[in-house]
């Protein structure tokens, strides 16, 4: 692969680098066009056109003088097809006047995500169509994408237009269709042209064949495109590092994401929303009076403020709005689907949080922008959702600036990246409401009550005894004087959880639901014992993360499937065999077992009384063995 050189920055300037994807359906020519590009960019050594002629003459005998510039860049596709790395492809190259980062997308639809991962850094995307085809479902899904990525400039290059012996009606009626589709995405610029890849017809020089297109070849193009990125026009920094080499020195390092800002400067950090003034501007080539977009840069402050790794410093009389619910575009990318009310991560910038996508308002059909009902998100497809975060954010609108709107979304158990996200605004009601302060604490109401208290969170199959076992241990305590309460599974789908099914979204939201009425429950200075299969980590570890340091105890009744089938006390494993019953945990829906519980109850040969002990003695052992008067 050929190097980049890039030119001196202090020279050319910071815009004299493009990045910029190809994208295009398959047999359109995306491969000869990106060669071709390369070879008239006088990118290609000559060891390398070489072998390019030398493989060209054995793959086409009948044209010994002919260049398949598709090889260039086969070894792109061999990976694909060899299962090495379906993914991007990036290419480096540059001109006198410009240098380049090409990101060569794949075409398919199950690589939606990939293409998507191309787009999210590029300032301009070539789409190609095949002039005998006309614009086809990928070209509308693939234009779809460049504009849900913050794409505004994109070039259509219809290729093969010697198939259509260079006809202007042809190449006039895709460029019209094209605009149109662009105009209803959203896509400000777009500039077409005619091209014939193998020949370089409009491609590194205009055509003498095309005569009646007046217009830049696709380098030109390229080599003069605006490459403002999308960025706030106020100014933002997100903190990166807290950089403290010494006592003496305490900045806060980052990359200016949007606007200025000069030395004596307010400024503002958010979402705390503290007050200074900038005293220095420092970088490794020493102090600057003012920074701007894209310079990474450390700052210091003149008075000591709590600044941390993901808060935002930005224009104290322009800071960005802070909320911690919004609707936004979400692209999944995981295998497991989205289901509402999981919890995942969300990473903005350098920020992490909890978050949990609390609606699908409608995904959208990727090839024909068709909004549709859903429940849930599979892998490749967009929808539009409202986000809830468990702390408030300094954001930008992604169409105003993509380092503050665009996210990702981490699963909390693998830590993959599981779907990346655009945020659209905040929600009203997100600025409306506001925690209440209480003069009685969770503490005060514990203490009144002579006892700590606690959430026994029981899991088990169907069957496996929890709410057997949970029953015995609050009359138990109910015997030693403590204040509790028990929140069955089934009792509450009498009530709360009367509208949820057994779907996997619905278990979810079950859960959910428990979990936050548990926490009121604790909040109240009870012992409450829960009793529900919960049969997903990810909702328990929800559960858990609402409670606080030793409030939350895991009780993993551990009883074998064959065991609760053969106790069945409610014929629910016989209807669920039979197919009367769908989505029955252990049946035809995976249990995920607890890997660290605070205690794992082994039912085998065990009493239940004997089991009920055990979790007394655990939570005797966290009330240090106190009993209320």
């Amino acid at each position: 692969m050929t190097t980049l050189h890039l030119p001196p920055v202090a020279a050319q300037g910071a815009t004299n680098l493009l990045r910029f994807i190809t994208c295009g359906s398959v047999d359109d020519g995306k491969r000869t066009l990106l060669g071709r590009l390369l070879y008239d960019a006088g990118m290609v050594p000559d060891d390398q056109l070489a072998a390019l002629a030398r493989d060209s003459r054995k793959l086409h005998a009948d044209d010994a003088d002919a260049l398949d510039f598709s090889l260039l860049t086969d070894g792109l596709d061999a990976e694909r097809q060899q299962g090495i790395t379906i993914d991007v492809a990036y290419r480096y190259f540059h001109t006198p006047r410009r240098s380049f980062i090409v990101a060569d997308c794949p075409g398919h639809e199950q690589y939606t995500r990939n293409m998507a991962t191309g787009a999210s850094n590029a300032e301009l995307a070539v789409v190609l169509v095949d002039a005998r085809k006309g614009l086809l479902p990928q070209t509308r899904r693939h234009t779809y994408i460049c504009a849900l990525m913050g794409i505004r400039q994109v070039v259509l290059a219809v290729n093969k237009m010697d198939l259509v012996d260079y006809r202007e009606d042809i190449y006039a009626a895709i460029a019209h269709e094209y605009r149109e589709l662009a105009t209803q995405l959203g896509i400000a610029s777009v500039h077409c042209l005619p091209v014939v890849a193998p020949g370089g017809d409009n491609v590194g020089r205009r055509s003498e064949r095309l005569s009646w297109y007046q217009g830049p070849c696709l380098l030109e193009l390229l080599e003069t495109a605006d490459t403002a990125a999308t960025q706030a026009a106020d100014f933002r920094l997100p903190v990166q590092w807290v950089n403290r080499p010494d006592a003496s020195f305490r900045g806060y390092a980052g990359t200016v994401s949007g606007g200025c800002i000069a030395v004596g400067s307010e400024v503002v950090v958010q979402p705390a929303m503290k007050r200074a003034r900038i005293e220095r501007i420092v970088t490794a080539d020493g102090d600057l009076p003012e920074a701007r977009a894209g310079q990474a840069v450390t700052l210091t402050l003149d008075r000591e403020i709590d600044v941390s790794r993901g808060d935002v410093i930005a224009d104290a009389s322009r800071p960005a709005p802070v909320a911690d619910q919004f609707a936004a575009h979400v692209l999944w990318m995981g295998d497991e689907p989205l289901l509402p009310n999981r919890a995942y991560w969300l990473k903005i910038g350098a920020r992490t949080v909890n978050a949990r996508v609390t609606t699908i308002k409608h995904k959208v059909d990727v090839n024909t922008q068709a909004e549709l009902a859903a429940r849930r998100l599979e892998l490749n497809e967009v929808g539009y959702c409202n986000v809830d975060l468990d702390h408030a954010i300094a954001f930008e609108a992604y169409a105003d600036d993509r380092t503050l709107g665009g996210f990702i979304l981490i699963d909390r158990q693998t830590n993959a990246t599981v779907g990346c996200g655009m945020l659209d605004f905040a929600l009203r009601r997100a600025a409306n409401v506001h925690w209440q302060h209480t003069d009685l604490d969770k503490e005060a109401r514990s203490a009144s009550k002579g006892q700590q208290a606690r959430c026994l969170w029981f899991t088990g199959l169907s069957g496996a005894g929890k709410s057997t076992v949970a029953n015995l241990v609050e009359r138990r305590l109910h015997a030693l004087g403590y204040h509790t309460y028990m929140l069955d599974g089934d009792n509450l789908r009498h009530g709360l959880n009367k509208d949820l099914g057994f779907t996997a979204e619905a278990r979810v939201e079950n859960v959910r639901r428990v979990a936050e009425v548990a926490h009121l429950m604790v909040d109240a200075g009870l012992i409450v014992l829960v009793c529900v299969i919960s049969p997903f980590q990810s909702e328990r570890r929800f559960a858990r993360g609402l409670f606080g340091e030793g409030e939350f105890l895991e009780v993993f009744v551990d009883t074998t499937l064959e065991e609760c089938e053969r106790r069945d006390p409610k014929g629910l494993y016989r209807k669920a065999r039979a197919g009367e019953i769908l989505n029955f945990t252990g049946i035809d829906s995976p249990y995920e077992a607890p890997e660290q519980a605070e205690l794992h109850l082994r039912t085998a040969g065990l009493r239940p009384e004997q089991l009920a002990e055990q979790v007394v003695e655990q939570l005797l052992s966290g009330q240090g063995g106190h009993v209320p008067s």
